[in-house]
């Protein structure tokens, strides 16, 4: 049994002085800090560790002296520059002119400036600096009007109507109007050529009008005239109404009503249902080659005055013949269909994009046997024209088994030559017209 403090105090010492002592130890232990003895004592079966000791000391010491405990010092606010806060441009300019000549180049050379005075001359360049980029960045974001001279107006109408397209518009007209079974007419073919020419630089003026928003997000299209503000959109709008109502006087009153009421359809068709339709689903891409699929037909009525099997045949071959050149060009262009937000067979249904250019390219044999058969030339065509045929099938296949941008440009390159040389093989074997089928346009 342990002994107590006061046995253990009066078997060592007796008298007044083991009293003594035991009244001190008896004190030591009630004035004893109650969270040490119970850190003693056994917390979940483990004993106290160094942290415990630790915490105890810094406890000590930041109650001994209560200078240690940290303070927060707050935040000295940013202090506004003098110069650019609240003064204007010219101010500012004022300011650095009455600095100059304290510089330190004009001081002499027998002075030397003291700290202060170097400290208040250091920021006259930079003042001058951030002035002069201030000036040229706010510069650069205002938006600036282009002027407009005399000498650039043929290039940007020219671009304003995509030039290229118009061609390939005109020489189908013109295929059509040569392939037809009615003797070569002159003047009616230049009138056919101009207005088919003035109708198709409409179309494509107001095609761009309504998508200035859009191309100004593509690589392919952002520098166009519009995009760019080379020409106001009042300029591009006024320019397409000289080409339409022109144009299509012509093809009326000068070809023939049924040609120029095609021409007036072909313009609305592109403008208000192939453009709007871009954005909304890919039957865009079908409706785009119904109107590269009209101008041949256009050619084909201002020969005779009629709609024949031939009209629909060349009309079907431009139908075909758009499907394996723009899917292939739009496969390249995805990314920037993409950002333009189009709605694109390439972007959407990949697959679709390329079953349709190789179902398009073998549909141009079929429709090359067909040409003989409805008299439109002779036998010698589907033979001559088979290799050719053949060829941008195999692109098309290739095109169709990679999927990939090596193929699409070789299929897309191949049907830019293909179809030139198509219509020359067609025009050479021409059926020659009987004697009593002759006849000229009706007018």
């Amino acid at each position: 049994m342990a002994a107590s403090p006061h046995t253990l105090s009066s078997r060592v010492l007796t008298g007044w002085v083991g009293g003594c002592v035991w009244y001190l130890e008896r004190r030591a232990l009630q004035e004893s800090p109650r969270r040490f003895l119970h850190l003693l004592r056994n917390v979940n079966q483990q004993w106290v560790t160094f942290q415990h000791f630790n915490f105890l000391r810094h406890m000590y010491v930041t109650q001994l002296n209560r200078s240690f405990n940290q303070q927060i010092k707050p935040k000295p606010e940013p202090v506004p520059s003098p110069f650019l806060e609240k003064a204007s441009l010219d101010e500012a300019k004022t300011e650095i002119y009455k600095m100059r000549p304290l510089s330190p180049a004009s001081l002499s050379l027998s002075r030397k400036p003291n700290e202060k005075e170097s400290i208040e001359l250091e920021p006259t360049p930079v003042i001058e600096g951030s002035i002069a980029v201030g000036t040229e960045t706010k510069e650069e974001k205002q938006w600036k009007e282009m002027k407009l001279r005399v000498d650039d107006l043929p290039g940007i109408l020219a671009r304003l109507s995509k030039i290229k397209l118009t061609a390939l518009v005109v020489s189908t007209t013109s295929a059509g109007f040569a392939l037809a079974p009615a003797p070569f007419d002159w003047p009616c073919f230049l009138l056919t050529f101009v207005g088919t020419g003035l109708a198709s630089c409409a179309a494509n003026s107001i095609n761009q009008f309504f998508e200035v928003p859009f191309d100004s997000n593509m690589n392919r299209t952002k520098n166009r005239p519009l995009v760019r503000g080379q020409i106001s959109p009042l300029l591009a709008v006024s320019f397409a109404a000289c080409c339409a109502v022109p144009g299509v006087a012509l093809l009326t009153w000068g070809v023939n009503p049924l040609t120029g009421a095609l021409g007036l359809f072909n313009i609305f068709l592109y403008t208000c249902c192939y453009t709007p339709l871009k954005r909304i689903s890919i039957a865009n891409t079908w409706v785009g080659a119904v109107v590269g699929a009209i101008p041949p037909l256009m050619g084909w009525t201002a020969a005779t005055g009629s709609l024949d099997a031939g009209a629909f045949l060349l009309g079907g071959i431009l139908y075909s013949w758009q499907f394996p050149h723009f899917n292939a060009l739009s496969w390249g262009l995805r990314e920037d269909y993409s950002r333009g937000g189009y709605c694109m067979m390439s972007v959407t249904h990949p697959d679709l994009c390329r079953r349709v250019a190789l179902r398009h390219c073998l549909a141009l044999v079929a429709m090359s046997a067909a040409a003989p058969a409805l008299d439109v030339t002779t036998w010698t065509f589907p033979v001559i024209a088979l290799p050719i045929n053949l060829y941008i099938s195999y692109l098309g296949f290739r095109f169709y088994r990679d999927a990939d941008r090596k193929s699409s440009r070789k299929l897309f390159f191949c049907s830019l030559w293909h179809l030139p040389l198509f219509l020359l093989l067609m025009l050479t074997c021409k059926r020659p017209a009987a004697q009593g089928d002759a006849g000229g346009p009706q007018s």
